[in-house]
């Protein structure tokens, strides 16, 4: 019986260039699919970023903004109308503000011992020498009693403390035996500044902190991508513990900052501009971002940016009444 060979057709030129163009297409749709996808998750992960960022950075500046001023027995009255002695040691690198009364610790001046102070860097007509922020930020300074209070034995050796009373008040070093204040509490003592700068091209949230062998030279770097910080200080006008209007920091006048003859500051507003911390080359930012009384852009740059904001209201009435 003869063998039958089944010859098997193959595609035709044609059939070929068809399957060929078809292919392609298909491969293009998959790259797109992948492309987008791919932007996408960049676009989300990066407001992510920004987002938590931002919250970190608020939530941070807010616990201690609105502690601002506490000294405890003694809230409600100036350091400079009570019994006030600093035993503690100089501080290394103070970080000493503009005013009569505006280091670490209150002098002897007959002047308000400034709790709250500051500044726009590069515009603002004064500066603290300690710290090199970036232009055209805001930086803010805050001093405070830690609560709560702690006995001799629970002092913190590295840190500064105070013991008061309701009429006395007397700054010390946390590593030798507490003044004798008849019914004084001790305090752990705060001299904090929060500023912008750049690192490595980063712009940083940081903060500089007081210790006893460093001085003011303590820089904490805080949350990056903070890429601008505005502060608007609300001043009550007529006396109701409302802010009235509110100003950045040029426009405070020296008896706001001395809260004198009741020129009381009573809140701030804080606007803080995030950045991504990478770029993206896809996208291009065209956008004008507003800061309370301050805009800024469009910087046209590939960076992602995100303006987050809050008002923190000042809790103790030595910066009210």
């Amino acid at each position: 019986m003869p063998i039958k060979i089944k010859l098997q057709a193959g595609l035709s030129l044609v059939e070929l260039m068809v399957t060929m163009i078809i292919s392609l297409f298909l491969t293009v749709g998959i790259f797109t699919m992948f492309n987008m996808t791919s932007a996408n998750v960049t676009t989300t992960s990066q407001f992510n970023q920004l987002q938590e960022s931002g919250r970190i950075a608020l939530a941070i500046l807010e616990r201690d903004l609105s502690q601002l001023g506490f000294t405890a027995d003694i809230t409600g009255t100036d350091l400079n109308s009570i019994n006030t002695r600093v035993s503690a040691t100089a501080v290394t690198n103070d970080c000493i503000g503009a005013g009569a009364n505006n280091a670490t610790f209150p002098n002897t001046q007959p002047a308000h011992f400034r709790r709250l102070w500051g500044y726009e860097a590069g515009v603002s007509a004064a500066s603290l020498a300690c710290i090199t922020p970036k232009s055209n930020t805001d930086v803010v300074q805050l001093k405070r009693l830690l609560g709560p209070s702690v006995l001799a034995g629970g002092m913190n050796s590295t840190r500064y403390h105070a013991a008061s009373t309701s009429d006395e008040i007397e700054f010390f070093n946390g590593n030798v035996a507490p003044p004798s204040l008849l019914n004084s509490r001790i305090w752990e003592y705060q001299h904090h500044v929060y500023y912008i700068e750049d690192d490595a091209s980063i712009p940083i949230l940081k903060r500089r902190t007081l210790s006893i062998a460093n001085g003011m030279n303590n820089d904490e770097q805080l949350v990056e991508g903070i890429e601008n910080m505005r502060i608007l200080y609300g001043f009550d006008s007529n006396g109701d513990d409302t802010a009235d209007s509110y100003m950045p920091a040029q426009n405070v006048t020296t008896l706001m900052w001395d809260n004198a003859f009741f020129q009381r500051l009573v809140s701030l507003r804080v606007f803080l501009l995030v950045r991504t911390a990478k770029e993206d080359s896809k996208y291009t930012n065209d956008v004008t971002y507003k800061l309370g009384d301050k805009s800024i852009g469009p910087l046209n740059d590939n960076f992602r940016r995100k303006v987050v904001s809050t008002t923190i209201v000042l809790e103790n009435p030595v910066l009210i009444r």
